[in-house]
């Protein structure tokens, strides 16, 4: 739906989440407010909700199921006051449980308390650095930024708007020179231009076309500063892909007549890729960019009257006429009345390779089409590329991929070519979660995990792999274009929006963020699961999981919450059975990271216990799993983007600041401070003293 001017602000304070009403119809056409795409009517395994009581104590210390089936709809909605940073977590030392004085290396740094601060708030005895904002050069040529005198010429030379995933790539072994690379998920015209240039209804075309020039990707070259932090430099790396850039369409579905348009009838080439939201650098040195909520971006789907056409428009949140942008007045591309099939060539996985920036783009139709929230790679035990993916929908699926061919180390130009083509073939899955089951169903074996602790298993059933589908009624390049009503077929598990998902370097098991969903056990909708153990889930949680004999190509794996988030004063929240009196309080875990020594990181989006959004640490092994400690948090009406945690430096994107209250007079002025606009910026963190001199988390 489309916000009329003065509409947006008296919204604010009733939204279902901590989103801003501006930043949930600018990001993904403020979903919530719509009926779910997902109707299908897949198995919620409620018959397996009772088991965990009796099996593991209400998941031993949080008493998440109990909550639920003894009322928990008198806890969901309701945010108590800003929670306190724990006082086990407020001096130095931090002595956890069982490691007295001695805290998991990577955490030893004081927690940062809840707060809604308008700045970078991090623990003391670090620094941090803007490293590069909206409208700073990127390409030679680009002008000094001036709000008040944008161009769609300079914003396709400058950095793009609300930055999301961030990857730093080294270029030497010591990592003193760098490739960042950065994504630019939307764009908020009503915050973008100074008050009273911008009419929601009518936008005039030069506004339109900055919009275009600000999404996509940026890639730079940065260095590491002698004093701190990263310093992007002018280079022949450097590189902007916006909506206009041509990306080549690879795969089983490449050619498609579903692709096909009047500006391209080979299904073979797109200008442009938007909404992209998390991402992951491969093995091979590339990186691999999720779109996301592409679907508000496509105007007059009511015009269609085919039957089946209209079905797979609704299940990918496509509906109405105009859109809020109005890009369809000015490129018929977005009007699905006139190109029918545009709307197809979006929501896929995008290759960069930020080594060559001559080299064009690809969008993968192997991994499958629905609103990616990012891709990330794990080798398999046999060296073939398993890809990660979450839909970031309520009630949506996580989904695999696992290509034929055989991975080659390195990243050398070959290298990212051969295994970059690995992605074109292979075997796309979607996940089945199911409750507590005999052991003996994953191989007959009778053997547990290594720990002997998990809530139930899980399988991955085969969509489609090369030219052969395996969904009834499917063909293969259907499976591809129309992924979301091909898992509904197979009875996929419906979760409550997953996000990000992350291989874990150290320990091999795989996490994946559920954000939230307000709507579970809402009235005609699915209650709590063992799997999503909440109703009016808006905290979100955590899962963990373990394939079958730890290799990404198995079928069969078992899983864990590691962290059901809230406030943990109260009944329904978990943090890995550690002591709930000894952790940050957490909520609505988005992007996920790994530091070099397996700790888990999250960054959060739409905090609903009313403080900003922040990061976390989280050690997932040893006696302090489980323990949350807030690292930093972001300024009013951010978001935590990114994160990237070495032993050197913690790379947060800090997206839409003072998102909200429009340009006239925002909620925030960082980072620029004083009566400037926010603009959205990447950020460093790292120990007080020279570069190098001390380790991120070790004192």
């Amino acid at each position: 739906m489309s916000f009329e001017p003065g509409r947006l602000l008296p919204l604010l304070t009733s939204h279902r989440s901590g989103r801003s009403a501006v930043t949930c119809e600018y990001r993904c056409g403020n979903a919530c407010a719509h009926p779910t795409p997902n109707e299908s009517d897949n198995e919620y395994f409620g018959d397996v909700v009772k088991n965990v009581v009796s099996r593991r104590g209400a998941l031993r210390a949080g008493a998440v199921m109990t909550a639920t089936a003894a009322g928990f709809a008198a806890l969901a909605g309701t945010a108590a006051a800003t929670p306190a940073v724990p006082p086990a977590l407020a001096g130095k030392g931090n002595p956890g449980k069982g490691r007295p004085g001695r805290p998991v290396p990577g955490t030893d740094f004081d927690a940062v308390a809840p707060n809604s601060a308008d700045a970078v708030t991090i623990p003391e005895g670090y620094e941090q650095q803007v490293v590069i904002r909206w409208g700073d050069p990127v390409l030679p040529g680009a002008p000094k930024f001036d709000f008040s005198k944008q161009t769609a010429a300079a914003q396709a030379k400058q950095f793009g708007y609300n930055n999301d995933f961030v990857g730093l790539i080294p270029q030497d072994s010591l990592g003193l020179r760098n490739l960042l690379v950065v994504n630019h998920e939307y764009t908020t015209e009503t915050d973008m231009f100074p008050a009273g240039t911008y009419d929601e209804n009518n936008p005039t075309e030069e506004q339109v076309k900055i919009g275009w020039a600000a999404h996509g990707l940026s890639v730079v070259q940065a260095l590491r500063d002698p004093r701190g932090g990263l310093r992007v430099v002018p280079s022949f790396y450097n590189r902007r892909i916006t909506l206009n850039s041509e990306f080549e369409v690879r795969g089983p579905a490449a050619g498609s007549d579903y692709l096909k348009t009047s500006a391209d009838r080979t299904g073979r080439k797109v200008l442009g890729t938007q909404n992209n939201c998390a991402g992951g650098v491969t093995p091979w040195g590339t990186v691999l960019s999720g779109e996301e909520n592409f679907n508000q971006y496509f105007a007059n789907a009511e015009t269609v009257t085919d039957p089946v056409e209209a079905a797979r428009l609704k299940r990918y949140g496509i509906s109405g006429g105009e859109t809020s942008r109005k890009w369809e007045r000015f490129d018929k591309r977005f009007d699905i009345a006139q190109e029918p099939n545009e709307v197809h060539r979006f929501g896929w996985v995008v290759e960069i390779d930020p080594h060559d920036p001559h080299r064009k783009p690809i969008k993968h139709t192997a991994l499958g089409r629905f609103k990616h929230e990012a891709a990330t790679v794990k080798i398999t035990r046999d060296n073939r590329v398993a890809v990660y993916s979450g839909d970031d929908e309520r009630f949506d699926y996580i989904y695999k991929f696992v290509s034929k061919g055989k991975y080659k180390k390195g990243t050398s130009s070959f290298a990212r070519r051969h295994n970059s083509a690995l992605l074109d073939d292979g075997t796309l899955y979607v996940a089945r979660f199911t409750g507590d089951s005999p052991a003996a169903e994953i191989d007959g074996s009778g053997t547990l995990p290594s720990d002997g602790e998990f809530d139930g298993y899980g399988e991955w059933i085969p969509l489609a792999s090369g030219n052969k589908s395996f969904v009834d009624g499917f063909t293969a390049e259907e499976v591809y274009v129309f992924t979301r009503q091909a898992a509904d077929k197979v009875g996929a598990t419906k979760m409550d929006r997953p996000e990000d998902i992350e291989p874990n370097p150290v320990n091999g098991r795989i996490y994946a963020a559920l954000t939230n969903n307000s709507d579970r056990g809402a009235a005609g909708k699915a209650g709590a699961d063992e799997i999503n153990p909440r109703n009016g889930n808006r905290n979100g949680h955590v899962l963990e999981w373990e394939e079958h004999k730890g290799d990404a190509a198995a079928t069969k794996f078992t899983w864990r919450l590691l962290l059901v988030c809230g406030d943990p004063a109260t009944a329904d929240t978990y943090f890995g059975g550690f002591p709930k009196d000894q952790v940050s309080p957490i909520s609505c875990p988005d992007n996920v990271a790994f530091d070099p020594h397996g700790n888990l990181w999250v960054s959060t989006d739409g905090n609903a216990l009313g403080s900003n959004d922040g990061l976390f640490s989280v050690p997932v092994d040893g006696p302090e799993r489980g323990q949350v400690k807030q690292f930093l948090t972001v300024p009013v009406g951010a978001e935590t983007c990114g994160p990237v945690v070495t032993d050197d430096v913690v790379l947060v994107a800090v997206q839409h600041p003072g998102e909200g209250a429009g340009a006239a007079n925002p909620d925030s002025h960082w980072p620029d401070g004083g009566s400037a606009n926010p603009r959205p910026a990447i950020v460093a963190v790292w120990k007080k003293g020279r570069w190098g001199s001390g380790k991120i988390g070790v004192r």
